[in-house]
C-alpha cells in the first residue's frame, strides 16, 4: 500500500486548488490512529471499565496463586514444631488451614470471574474493531481498491481485529499476572532469607529484559509472516471464486501449481519467524533450569547453615517452581504477543492511510434537480503521467441523452469516472447543476446518480435485495415492477426459490445478460435524475437488447443520460453523440449531422462489424 499512499500524495501535491493535509480522512470515516499501538490503545480506552475490572480480578487471582506456597510453608511449620502427633493439631492449625482454603478459593472465584468478563467483552470488542475499519476502508478510493485482492483485504481486518482482542489479553492474562507473581514472589522470598529474593530479583531482571529483547527482534520476522500469509490467502480467494474459469480453460493443474509455488514463498519468511523463535525458547528453557537449580542450591545452602527453617525451605522450592512455570510461558507468550502486534500493525498499515478522494470541509449534501452536466476547463491524468484531458469545455442541458463514442483508450469511461468522482481532476471544474462536484459529499453525488456497468457484480444475496438495492426502503411491489421493466421478471419467477433465490458471490448463479437485467432493474428503481449506462446492453443478445431498449428509454425519460457504446445503432437514436479522440471530443453532433460531417463518426460507423466497434 505504500504505492498507493505515494501516488495519492503525488496527485494531491499537483492539486493547485485547495492544500491538503499530511493524512487526510474522509469526514464520515471513523478518526483511527495510523500506528498499531496507538490503535490498540484507542479501542482499549473505549471499554476502560470493563477492562480495569478485568484488571483487578486478575491481580487478585495472581495473588492469590503465588501466595498459597507461603499458607503451605506455614502449616508446614506448625506440623513440625508440633510435640506430638494427633488430630489435636487441626485446632491449632486452624489460621493457616483457613488461610490455604481462603487462598484456594480465591484463586478459583477471582480466575474465573476474570474469565467470564473476557467472554462477555471478547465478541463485542472484536466486531467494534471489525466495524471501524470497515468503515475506513468504505473511503478509500477505486485505485486503491483495485490495487489489492478483496480477500485479502477482508483477511487483514479479520486479523487485525483479533490481533488487538489477543494483544490485550496477552497484556491481561498474561503479563500482567507475571508481575504479580514475581511481585508477591520476591516478597515472599524476602520474609525468609534477603540472599534468596536478591539472587530472583536479578535473574528476573536479565531474564525478562533479555527475552524482551529476543522477542522484540521477533516481530520483524513475525510482520512479514503475516504479510506472506494474508497475500497467501488472497490468491488462495482469488482462485476460489475463479474455479468455472479454470474448468472450462482445463487448468486445474495449472492453479493447484500457481498455489504451491506462493505456498514455497510463504514458507521462507514463516521458517525464518519459526527458527527465530524457537531459539528464544531455548534461551528462556536453560533460563528456567538456572532458576531451579540455583534456588535449590541457595535454599540448602542457607537450610545447612540453620539460617532458614523447612517451612521457608519448602516455600523457596514451592515458589521457585511456580515462578519457573510461569517462565516457560512467557517465552510462548512474548513471541505470541509480537505476532499479535505484528498482525495489528499489518493491518494498520495497510488500511489506516490516507484517504485519496475526502470531501471538503463545507461540502454540502446537495440535492440535483435537473441534472445538467459541464465540464469547464477540465485538466487530468492519471498518477502514472498518463494525460488524459486537457483543457476539456463540454456541456450537457439538463435531459438531454448523450452517446460517447471512441476507440478503446479514447476517454470515454475516464469521462465517466471523473462524473462519478472516482478520481479528481488536476484543475478546472466539474459543474452539476452549476454546483462544483468537490464541493458536495460524495454520498450525495452518487445517490443522485445511476450507473449500469458493462459487468454488473451483484451481492451474494437473494434477487429481491438485490434489485432493492437500488431503493431500500421500497415495496414488494415496487421491486416487482422494476424487474418487470427490465424484462427480468419471467427468468425470476422461473427460478427455484423465484424473489428469494440467491444468486451467489458476485451473481455467478446468473448469466451474463441476467445479472445485466438484475443491473437495469436497481437502476429503474433508484431512479436518478442521471442515468449512466456503460455498455449496459453488451451482454445481451440482439433480440433482448431489443425487447429491453423501450424500458431503456422509458428510464432515461425527463433524466440527463449518458451512454457508453460499442454498438453504434444502440446510440444513433440519441439527442447527442460525442466523438473521443485522445482525450478530445473531435466531433460533436446528432447521428445524422455527424455522418454528413463524413469525419470520424462516419468512419467509425462504416468500420463497425457486425454492429460493433474495432478495438483500434
Amino acid at each position: 500500500m505504500t504505492t498507493i499512499t505515494r501516488q495519492a500524495s503525488a496527485l494531491l501535491a499537483a492539486e493547485p486548488v485547495e492544500v491538503k493535509t499530511a493524512f487526510q480522512r474522509a469526514p464520515a470515516a471513523p478518526h483511527l490512529p495510523a500506528k498499531a499501538t496507538q490503535f490498540i490503545g484507542y479501542f482499549l480506552v473505549q471499554n476502560r471499565w470493563w477492562y480495569l475490572s478485568i484488571l483487578l480480578l486478575e491481580t487478585a487471582h495472581a495473588s492469590c496463586g503465588i501466595a498459597v506456597p507461603y499458607a503451605i510453608a506455614e502449616i508446614i511449620r506448625g506440623v513440625t514444631t508440633a510435640s506430638e502427633q494427633s488430630l489435636s493439631l487441626i485446632d491449632s492449625l486452624k489460621q493457616p488451614l483457613w488461610l490455604f482454603l481462603g487462598l484456594s478459593i480465591g484463586e478459583v472465584l477471582f480466575g474465573r470471574s476474570a474469565g467470564t468478563l473476557q467472554m462477555w467483552l471478547q465478541p463485542v470488542q472484536r466486531q467494534e474493531v471489525t466495524r471501524a475499519l470497515y468503515a475506513y476502508l468504505q473511503h478509500h478510493s477505486h485505485r486503491y481498491l483495485s490495487s489489492d485482492y478483496a480477500g485479502a483485504l477482508a483477511h487483514r481486518i479479520s486479523e487485525t481485529s483479533m490481533g488487538v482482542l489477543q494483544t490485550i489479553w496477552a497484556i491481561l492474562f498474561d503479563f500482567w499476572p507475571i508481575a504479580i507473581v514475581l511481585s508477591v514472589s520476591i516478597g515472599l522470598l524476602y520474609t525468609a532469607h534477603p540472599l534468596l529474593a536478591v539472587f530472583v530479583s536479578i535473574w528476573a531482571f536479565f531474564f525478562i529484559f533479555i527475552s524482551f529483547y529476543m522477542a522484540r527482534r521477533c516481530r520483524l520476522y513475525a510482520h512479514k509472516a503475516s504479510s506472506a500469509r494474508s497475500e497467501t490467502n488472497g490468491i488462495l480467494v482469488d482462485s476460489v471464486s475463479n474455479l468455472s474459469t479454470a474448468r472450462f480453460f482445463a487448468r486445474f493443474g495449472f492453479e493447484r501449481q500457481y498455489l504451491n509455488n506462493r505456498f514455497e514463498k510463504e514458507l521462507q519468511p514463516i521458517r525464518i519467524a519459526n527458527n527465530y523463535s524457537e531459539r528464544v525458547r531455548w534461551f528462556q528453557f536453560v533460563s528456567a533450569a538456572i532458576l531451579k537449580i540455583g534456588i535449590l542450591y541457595f535454599s540448602l545452602t542457607l537450610w545447612g547453615q540453620g539460617k532458614i527453617g523447612v517451612p521457608e525451605f519448602v516455600m523457596a522450592v514451592s515458589v521457585s517452581l511456580l515462578i519457573i512455570n510461569e517462565a516457560r510461558n512467557l517465552s510462548r507468550r512474548l513471541l505470541d504477543f509480537f505476532e499479535y502486534l505484528g498482525n495489528v500493525s499489518n493491518g494498520v498499515n495497510t488500511i489506516i492511510v490516507p484517504h485519496e478522494l475526502v470531501d471538503a470541509p463545507d461540502a454540502i449534501d446537495a440535492k440535483f434537480t435537473s441534472g445538467e452536466i459541464e465540464f469547464r476547463s477540465v485538466n487530468f491524468s492519471y498518477p502514472e503521467g498518463k494525460q488524459v484531458f486537457e483543457n476539456l469545455n463540454v456541456k450537457i442541458p439538463a435531459g438531454q441523452r448523450v452517446g460517447l463514442v471512441g476507440y478503446s483508450g479514447s476517454g470515454k469511461t475516464t469521462f465517466i469516472n471523473l462524473i462519478l468522482r472516482t478520481y479528481d481532476v488536476q484543475s478546472g471544474e466539474i459543474l452539476i447543476d452549476g454546483r462544483n462536484i468537490r464541493k458536495v459529499t460524495q454520498e450525495s453525488l452518487h445517490a443522485q446518480v445511476g450507473l449500469i456497468p458493462q459487468d454488473p457484480i451483484l451481492f451474494h444475496r437473494s434477487l429481491i435485495e438485490n434489485i432493492r438495492y437500488g431503493l431500500i426502503d421500497a415495496s414488494d411491489d415496487e421491486v416487482i415492477e422494476a424487474a418487470r421493466k427490465a424484462h427480468a421478471h419471467d427468468f425470476i419467477v422461473n427460478q427455484g426459490e423465484g424473489y428469494q433465490a440467491l444468486v451467489g458471490e458476485r451473481g455467478v448463479k446468473l448469466s451474463g445478460g441476467q445479472r445485466q437485467r438484475i443491473a437495469i432493474a436497481r437502476v429503474m428503481l433508484k431512479n436518478a435524475p442521471i442515468l449512466i449506462l456503460d455498455e449496459a446492453t453488451s451482454s445481451l443478445d440482439s433480440l433482448t437488447e431489443e425487447s429491453i431498449q423501450t424500458s431503456l428509454e422509458a428510464a432515461m425519460q425527463d433524466k440527463t443520460a449518458i451512454v457508453i457504446a460499442h454498438r453504434l445503432s444502440t446510440i444513433a437514436h440519441l439527442d447527442r453523440i460525442l466523438v473521443f479522440d485522445a482525450g478530445r471530443i473531435v466531433e460533436d453532433g446528432t447521428h445524422n449531422e455527424l455522418l454528413k460531417l463524413r469525419g470520424r463518426y462516419y468512419q467509425l460507423w462504416s468500420r463497425q462489424t457486425g454492429g460493433f466497434l474495432p478495438e483500434n
